[in-house]
């Protein structure tokens, strides 16, 4: 199947300041968000991307902006890629956040933890794996094996995603750091994902496009590229 890359928004106003924006309304990038979104065109320059999908989040939607008037695309908003629902603790300050008992969960048994008046981490792991793989699918059957494309939305979620890829439990996902702007890269295959970067934050990412598909006979599938390589990857 296709190559994903997992993009979290840029900086946004709500970064740093404090408080737990979750899906609070009109929240967008700063000066160093909108910065990270232009320079995404260059660090995607050679990368051959196929379809943009995005969060309906605003910050989402205003990173791929550059990123989508350059290559020509239009953006599929994917409600499935949104924030995570925080509820009640959604406009909160963290530092009194830390003193709930929930944090130590969130912390420690991700899974269990359920924000009041909103929803899961298990849930929402789930509606952002169900929505990559969907897509994932769908942009297969439209552009081929070999197809890369790019999924906007934020940390917690892109954090799940990977938990998800790498075989991990999600109470094993706090272990894992995605930074604004940064991307992460999974290429899907019929029998298991393959993690290529995780919180890459510059550097060349034309090592991530699949090399040409090699002739097979017609409807034949190449079932190697499902194999992972004994003893490491030699490079490209």
């Amino acid at each position: 199947m296709s190559t994903v890359i997992l993009l979290r928004h840029g900086k946004s106003t709500a970064n740093g300041s404090g408080v737990l924006a979750g899906r609070t309304p009109k929240v967008g990038l700063d000066d160093t968000g909108r910065t990270q979104a232009d320079k995404l065109v260059e660090r995607l320059a050679g990368v051959p991307v196929a379809e943009l999908v995005v969060s309906p989040m605003l910050r989402c939607k205003q990173t791929v902006t550059p990123l989508a008037t350059a290559l020509g695309l239009s953006k599929t908003v994917e409600p499935r890629l949104s924030e995570v629902d925080y509820g009640d603790w959604t406009g909160r300050e963290l530092k009194t956040l830390v003193k709930e008992p929930l944090w130590r969960v969130v912390q420690a048994h991700p899974s269990a933890a359920v924000f009041p008046g909103g929803e899961g981490l298990a849930a929402m792991q789930a509606r952002a794996v169900a929505a990559i793989r969907a897509h994932d699918a769908r942009i297969t059957a439209e552009h081929g094996d070999h197809a890369v494309w790019v999924a906007c939305s934020h940390g917690d979620v892109i954090k799940a995603v990977l938990a998800d890829a790498l075989g991990q439990h999600l109470d094993a996902f706090q272990r894992i750091v995605v930074d604004p702007a940064s991307v992460s890269v999974v290429r899907y295959t019929e029998t298991r994902p393959f993690v290529l970067r995780v919180n890459e934050n510059g550097g060349d990412l034309g090592g991530i496009v699949p090399a040409p598909p090699k002739k097979k006979g017609r409807g034949k599938k190449d079932a190697a590229a499902s194999d992972a390589v004994v003893g490491g990857s030699t490079g490209r």
